[in-house]
């Protein structure tokens, strides 16, 4: 005899098919783990020096304890070359902390802040000792391979993923592959060691000592600062000009330079920094997504469009399915002219030194740009043409500016 369906009973209301009670809890959960990606602060810890030191007092004795290791380990544990400085913040267990490094200042980052609570390489058990068969190489790529389809959720060739792995030689060669397991499990990670040869829009990870990784410190934005970035008073119109220009060379670079669209889903001054020469680097790649996980991160159940927005990348609810669709419907061009550039360039921000006519054209051409799109979504030909018209105009306002300087 075929069983009936089960039911939930709500709080208020008839009782609910069970399999709709899973999908709506199922639902809840799956938000409230997207909002505490975006939003960390809410499980935010208090940052401290003196946790911070602890942390870093812990996985000097890891090493010396021969659990892990890394190109750092020696100049943060032994010759005194890697110095903490200060906390910069915790976030859902990421660990973030500033140090100085041979004279250079440098960030050292963790998704996690002890060793041990990385799941380990299961093939490491294996491998028991001297007289045991080493692990096949292959065997290790393939693993390797699949731990950056699950972040990236790109299938990557052998020779792309090479660089992620030590080389099998030295006498801490099950500590290298611990430490390098540790690293793998983190996606900003994988982000900064693969694709800063493609894109000088990214950070290059400049070395490790087991789950910590370190980057160098830059000068990151903040609402709190006038021109979103700590710049001088002197030159001011020519540096946003200039920075606002490296930002649409970002979104040039993101939609191009890759073998799929990076979609950047949580777009705000606090993830990007700049570099002396200007250029806008994304230092916080934590909501960024290569087109194949983004469109599985928006294809998800829904009752109307509201449903289809993760934070900055938005989708649509095909209500004959229910179903958010898998293609994204705004850019990360609109986005920033929505998000960032208003503060530069807006009625209530202007620079004497550029005529009013070219203030009055940028200003319409960065509401068009934040608009774009209507009920159907974006058009990338008229994406493209507004990135044209933004470009020359920030291009002429340069011009303007160098002009009266002389």
């Amino acid at each position: 005899m075929e069983r009936a369906p089960s039911a939930v009973r709500t709080l208020s209301g008839p009782p609910v098919p069970a399999e709709s009670f899973a999908a709506w809890t199922a639902g809840w959960v799956l938000a409230a783990a997207l909002l505490l990606r975006a939003h960390p602060s809410v499980l935010s810890e208090r940052c401290t020096d003196e946790k911070s030191r602890r942390i870093l007092a812990a996985l000097c004795q890891d090493y010396r304890g021969g659990w892990l290791t890394g190109a750092l380990c020696e100049d943060l544990c032994v010759a005194g070359e890697l110095l903490y400085q200060r906390c910069l913040y915790y976030e859902r267990g990421k660990k973030v902390l500033q140090a100085q490094w041979r004279g250079r200042t440098v960030v050292l980052k963790s998704k996690r802040e002890a060793f041990s609570s990385f799941p380990p390489l299961n093939l490491l058990g294996e491998e028991a000792g001297p007289g045991a068969p080493g692990i096949p190489d292959a065997e290790l790529l393939l693993m390797v391979a699949g731990e950056v389809r699950n972040t990236l959720g790109l299938e990557l060739p052998n020779n792309s993923i090479v660089p992620l792995w030590p080389a099998r030689q030295g006498p801490r060669w099950r500590q290298q592959l611990a430490s390098a397991w540790s690293l793998l499990q983190q996606e900003e990670y994988v982000y900064f060691s693969l694709l800063p040869d493609l894109s000088r829009h990214i950070l290059p990870v400049l070395g490790s000592c087991g789950h910590f990784y370190a980057v160098e410190y830059l000068a990151a934005g903040s609402p709190h600062h006038r021109a979103l970035f700590p710049l001088g008073e002197a030159g001011q119109a020519q540096a946003i000009s200039h920075i606002a220009l490296s930002f649409l060379d970002m979104v040039r670079h993101f939609d191009s330079d890759f073998s799929h669209r990076l979609h950047l889903c949580d777009v705000k001054p606090e993830n990007f920094a700049i570099k002396r020469d200007f250029t806008v680097v994304a230092i916080d790649v934590d909501m960024a997504f290569f087109e194949p996980k983004m469109r599985e991160i928006l294809e998800q159940n829904c009752t109307g469009d509201e449903d289809c927005n993760f934070f900055d990348c938005f989708s649509k609810c095909d209500l004959r399915v229910n179903r958010c669709g898998g293609q994204r419907v705004n850019s990360n061009l609109q986005v920033i002219c929505d998000k960032i550039f208003p503060r530069w360039f807006s009625s209530t921000h202007r620079s004497p030194a550029v005529s009013p006519q070219l203030r009055l054209q940028l200003q319409q051409a960065v509401q068009e740009c934040a608009h774009q799109g209507g009920p159907s979504g974006y058009s990338r030909t008229a994406s493209s043409g507004v990135f044209w018209k933004l470009r020359w105009l920030l291009q002429a306002t340069l011009r303007e500016l160098q002009e009266v300087e002389k």
